[in-house]
């Protein structure tokens, strides 16, 4: 199976996903709608094991055999960068690519509320952005990463799984940390970075207790806290943020919450 020819079409044909899986043909995902290529082959298990072979290192390969979940960044020179996450599925491999453009796209290119703009450069908070998965909460978080980066000097430390998009120092100091590679859980990485003189913290996933209650202490503490949440809307993101507590702690987090939250923003992409 020509992997670099697939990932080229999907680029061409402006697909969002890719998914091989077998024993059906690979699909696109292009403007929401998965799209099969019935003029190639089905997918047999040794062309994924094939392209799984290809696209990962040998640690990548000895953590899926443990973990049976493989998610990591893969790139493409002069063509794309790439989500990729790989799972078991009836005992064969099944591997899902998600194009992430190179460019990271400005507040103002993607149309977002200038208010944007302000908040990240708040010196201190928690700054929430939800919506549901594939509806552009990576893409935004880079925009407000890259607008504090052209404006003001700060420390800034980011912790991914995967790294998605790539930022060089400009006027801030930008640390990414992979999870898996540079980190071994969120909350850990979180709370590691509290030692290292943060003005920053972004997180791209806040899906457990101890994430959570972590990236409260930090925005408590007088850092800029920054997440995503697969919430749909404000309040239901207060309502899980407190919901995932045990109920004895609920009142006490409500309280935090009111005192730390800066913003949540909201979106979805429309047709």
């Amino acid at each position: 199976m020509d992997i670099s020819g697939l990932l080229k079409l999907m680029v061409d044909k402006g697909a969002s996903d890719l998914h091989l899986r077998v024993p059906s043909p690979p699909v696109l995902r292009i403007d929401g709608q998965l799209i099969p290529l019935p003029d190639l082959p089905s997918v047999a298990t040794k062309d994924v094991e094939m392209v799984f072979e290809h696209i990962t290192t040998p640690e990548q390969r000895s953590t899926f055999l443990k973990e049976l979940d493989l998610d990591f960044a893969y790139s493409v020179p002069g063509l794309a960068r790439f989500r990729v996450s790989v799972m078991r599925q009836r005992g064969t491999i099944s591997i899902a690519f998600r194009m992430v453009t190179f460019k990271v796209f400005t507040i103002d290119e993607l149309g977002l509320p200038q208010i944007c703009k302000g908040l990240i450069l708040e010196p201190r908070g928690l700054i929430l952005i939800t919506g549901p998965t594939g509806s552009g909460r990576s893409t935004t978080m880079a925009a407000l990463i890259d607008y504090l980066n052209e404006n003001v000097e700060r420390n800034v430390i980011i912790i991914e799984d995967p790294i998605e998009y790539l930022h060089s120092n400009k006027k801030c100091i930008i640390a990414q940390r992979d999870l898996g590679d540079d980190a071994k859980a969120f909350d850990i990485a979180l709370a590691q970075s509290l030692r290292h003189d943060p003005d920053v913290i972004v997180v791209s996933e806040m899906w457990d207790l101890a994430t959570i209650s972590t990236a409260i202490r930090a925005a408590e503490a007088g850092h800029l806290v920054m997440a995503t949440l697969h919430t749909v809307d404000a309040a239901q993101t207060i309502d899980h943020l407190i919901d995932i507590f045990p109920f004895e702690q609920q009142p006490q987090i409500r309280l935090q919450l009111s005192r730390v939250i800066t913003a949540i923003l909201s979106q979805t992409l429309l047709p």
